[in-house]
């Protein structure tokens, strides 16, 4: 009896030591510690370092590579993948990348041209086919977006606003990003803090669709994403093009001082 509960409850605790694995050796790829080329270590140090056994590693590995992140060859080793070959809408994959600093901008303007491929015909789709219950579900996310009082409770109005709308679609491929969007979403606003208004003034055009979805109105809601969604690519645009000034405005500034202490 006692060998039987010892063995499930190894069982039981193998995913978690698979998650933290993955979750290690995902985010050191993406941040770069492991460069795109490097080999990841041999299954036998990386056992000796996360303190578990072949299958673990292995099960970790498997994950990684179906995720695109790194190749495996027989007598060549686990080699990291170029980024073009991950799969950057996995939940996993965004969350790596956003790790624990500031979200790489340009990644971020890549993914909103992607969701400017997506939403607004999503949109455009629960205009038409939304029910009753869609609807209360799409409005009830945007009274919370308005009354939202902090960044915790406007970052999850703001997903449950977008999610209910591909939810409205009734289209199971698009319900698929759900997991993409309300990772990406976190990551902008991380980028947003400190952003003065950032927020608040994208919060009409997010009426607007809602209103457009209400009445059916397919075009105008397509259209009014379409505006949530620029806004958002404006001004993550803003910001990239002045964190790239800024380095550039410091030396002539210093270059500056020199002369003038010259």
């Amino acid at each position: 009896m006692l060998r039987t509960r010892t063995k499930s409850a190894d069982k039981g605790t193998k995913p978690g030591r698979i998650h933290a694995v993955l979750t290690t050796l995902g985010s050191e790829i993406a941040q770069d510690v492991i460069a795109v080329g490097e080999a990841l270590p041999p299954e036998h140090d990386l056992e000796i370092r996360f303190g578990v056994g072949r299958g673990v590693v292995r099960e970790a590995i498997k994950t990684l590579a179906a995720k695109g992140l790194v190749s495996v060859r027989p007598r060549h080793g686990t080699h990291v993948r170029p980024r073009r070959d991950w799969s950057l809408l996995d939940r996993d994959v965004l969350t790596w990348l956003a790790g624990s600093r500031e979200p790489d901008r340009e990644l971020l303007l890549a993914i909103q041209e992607v969701r400017l491929i997506i939403e607004p015909a999503a949109a455009a789709l629960a205009a038409e086919r939304a029910t009753k219950t869609d609807r209360q579900r799409i409005n009830a996310a945007l009274v919370a977006m308005e009354t939202s009082h902090d960044q915790a409770s406007a970052t999850a109005a703001d997903k449950a606003f977008h999610l209910a709308i591909l939810d409205a679609t009734h289209n199971p491929v698009l319900q698929g990003f759900r997991g993409a969007i309300d990772t990406i979403l976190s990551a902008v606003f991380l980028v947003a803090v400190g952003t003065t208004g950032w927020f608040e003034d994208n919060l009409p055009n997010h009426a607007v669709a809602a209103r457009a979805i209400d009445e059916g109105n397919a075009r105008k809601a397509r259209a009014a994403m379409e505006q949530v969604l620029g806004y958002t690519q404006l001004r993550l645009s803003k910001r990239t093009t002045a964190k790239s000034r800024k380095p550039a405005a410091k030396a002539a500034a210093r270059v500056k001082g020199k002369r003038n202490a010259a």
